[in-house]
């Protein structure tokens, strides 16, 4: 019977089902558009290392500050393979007024794994004042190799334009450290340290290690960093919190479907009274006909949501900036609310449903 009245009211389905649907994309499409930028972050981090070092209660790295000498002092360690500074900062540009900026040292892998489109790695000296360009801030920047580019307050010469995978990359300028310290008026530090283990050792003892001689910075693991940055918790909470503002309209539809679908048959279900139907049939009938009518509306989202995301990923102003990641966590999230609305939409039509007296239904007009 549940199939067969929602086949009898398609529209009333339809409508109720689009509800839970644009619900279900929305909070898919935020929670994976926000999911996505934490990754490219996180990859930002990371290159090609384990660890990353910064200083302790800060609310955004842009305000860590962590002695370049404590690289040296890491690289001098048996359980330390690599270690290697960046200088996170945002600059100034004609015509833009936020570009982000990356100081970092020749020795530094990121840059030999972008395309480089003008100009090579060998170009890029940690004593120089050659800049390196994203290629996507080269596009904006209106900049080519060889030419200068006024940042911030100085002029500096562009030494290549480099395609990153990474959108913050690619519309970012990559800086020598030194020049970006003197820029920035940092000198001698830098934001975070990333960290490579060496073979056979573990991260225990990096950490064993900061906190015996630096006990005001703290070193994580990557997955560890990512669960405890401020940042992160933040942009994660409020995709959820938007996703499921918009699954509440979505609910607020099924409610009103149901409660629709329960006074326009109030004669069918005295008559299904009559016939045998225990109250708590009736009433699971109507939770029964909520919860598929929420689970079309699920599936239907999260199609909406894959096109959507794939259709803005595919934009080339936006290919980079956009990495959709909605994993099975998402998805049954997603699916849980779903199922929650539902059963909270159904509850007083499923109570006023079973609550009906046959023969005063029966007169019901």
């Amino acid at each position: 019977m549940i199939f067969t009245n929602l086949r009898r009211h398609r529209v009333r389905t339809a409508i109720g089902a689009t509800g839970i649907a644009l619900g279900v994309a929305t909070m898919l499409s935020v929670v994976g558009l926000l999911g996505g930028a934490v990754k490219m972050f996180e990859r930002i981090l990371r290159s090609d290392a384990e660890m990353v070092v910064f200083e302790k209660n800060v609310s955004d790295l842009f305000f860590s500050n962590v002695e370049v000498a404590v690289v040296d002092e890491l690289k001098s360690q048996p359980f330390v393979k690599e270690a290697q500074p960046v200088l996170f900062s945002i600059i100034a540009a004609p015509d833009r007024p936020v570009v982000t900026c990356f100081g970092i040292r020749a020795s530094d892998g990121r840059l030999k794994k972008g395309e480089w489109l003008e100009g090579r790695p060998a170009d890029f000296h940690d004593d120089g004042e050659g800049i390196v360009l994203g290629e996507r801030a080269a596009d904006f920047l209106h900049a080519k190799t060889g030419g200068t580019i006024k940042l911030g307050q100085g002029t500096y010469p562009v030494a290549g334009v480099v395609r990153m995978e990474n959108g913050f990359e690619n519309g970012g300028v990559f800086m020598p450290l030194p020049a970006c310290q003197k820029a920035f008026h940092k000198e001698g530090v830098c934001s975070v340290v990333t960290v490579a283990l060496a073979a056979g050792h573990e991260s225990s003892e990096v950490k064993a290690w900061m906190g015996k001689n630096h006990e005001r910075l703290s070193a994580l693991e990557n997955e560890e960093f990512s669960r405890s940055y401020s940042q992160f918790k933040i942009m994660k909470t409020t995709a959820w919190v938007v996703g499921g503002c918009a699954f509440l309209l979505g609910g607020l539809s099924v409610t009103n479907t149901m409660i629709l679908s329960v006074f326009g048959r109030i004669k069918e279900l005295a008559i299904a009274r009559v016939c045998g139907f225990s109250r708590s049939q009736v009433a699971l009938m109507i939770f029964g006909e909520s919860l598929l009518v929420s689970a079309i509306g699920t599936v239907a989202g999260w199609g909406l949501s894959a096109v959507g995301l794939r259709l803005l990923s595919a934009i080339p102003q936006l290919q980079g900036y956009i990495e959709p990641n909605i994993g099975w966590i998402e998805v049954a999230g997603a699916m849980a609310l779903a199922a929650v609305t539902a059963l909270v939409g159904a509850m007083y039509p499923a109570w006023y449903a079973a609550q009906l007296k046959p023969a005063q239904a029966l007169r019901f007009e």
